[in-house]
């Protein structure tokens, strides 16, 4: 789901097949491929031992539709470079290859297996779906390209979770998306202590007309968050495909009334 959920956007622009149609039927199938079935997996693995352990199943697939819902009004079909809120895919997959990694040898010869696991998951999940529908910026990863160093993270990034599906998928998955979790959360509190703008020098996280975080967490207009940004950036951002220009009008001065010789005003009269 989560490898689907990365091509089936940019098929579709490379194919111009995109639809409205689409989208809605994109966060259909994400509320379930990363809300309910990874709350599920949690359940049966792990927290099925209480009454109430539904209750974070609820919560966690709950947060992740509204998560979903937001981001089609603020942000979907648009350029970005962050998301507003942890994406539901990387809060699925926290939760899904969270098994995984119980069977593999490094969790069960090592200390970590001696955690209370099915006390912390309880507050994982609570936590991630709280993240869901935060106001807490997480970088988007980058587009591939090699003109600029961020097309070039991008690049590395892709291949290093291609080698890590392939070579080590138990190991490899929950750890690192455990760490993008924290990342997002811990910069955007040391940032917020700093007083800087979590998501960069002109750095947008949605369409022209949404709302980006300001310096003091304050809703700002998202063509004020674009200022700055170079002309590569944009170009990189293929789905920015117009900025709306407002004309600017010149006020005019006001003449003097009269006709004046050349090099002359009405103050240089003596008689005024």
């Amino acid at each position: 789901g989560g490898v689907c959920d990365a091509f089936d956007g940019r098929i579709a622009r490379v194919t111009r097949t995109g639809s409205r149609f689409g989208e809605e039927l994109d966060s259909l199938v994400d509320a379930i491929t990363f809300g309910l079935a990874p709350a599920m997996i949690m359940y049966f693995a792990i927290l099925n031992r209480e009454g109430w352990d539904w209750i974070w199943v609820f919560l966690f697939a709950a947060c992740a539709v509204v998560r979903l819902a937001r981001f089609n009004v603020e942000q979907a079909g648009s350029a970005k470079t962050h998301f507003r809120g942890l994406p539901s895919p990387a809060a699925g997959l926290t939760l899904a290859t969270y098994y995984w990694f119980s069977q593999t040898d490094l969790y069960l010869q090592t200390a970590i297996a001696d955690l209370p696991w099915h006390v912390m998951l309880r507050f994982v999940m609570a936590l991630l779906a709280f993240l869901m529908i935060s106001d807490v910026p997480y970088p988007a990863v980058p587009r591939i390209n090699f003109r600029t160093l961020r097309g070039i993270a991008g690049a590395v990034i892709v291949i290093g979770a291609v080698l890590g599906l392939i070579f080590l998928p138990k190991q490899f998955f929950f750890p690192v998306f455990l760490g993008y979790v924290a990342y997002g959360a811990i910069r955007y509190f040391v940032l917020g202590l700093l007083d800087r703008d979590p998501t960069g020098p002109g750095r947008g996280t949605g369409p022209r007309g949404a709302t980006a975080l300001s310096p003091g967490g304050f809703p700002v207009e998202i063509e004020d968050v674009l200022i700055g940004d170079d002309v590569d950036e944009l170009d990189e951002l293929d789905e920015v495909e117009e900025i709306d220009e407002r004309p600017r009008r010149r006020r005019r001065r006001k003449r003097p009334r009269g006709d004046f010789p050349t090099g002359e005003s009405a103050t240089e009269d003596p008689s005024v």
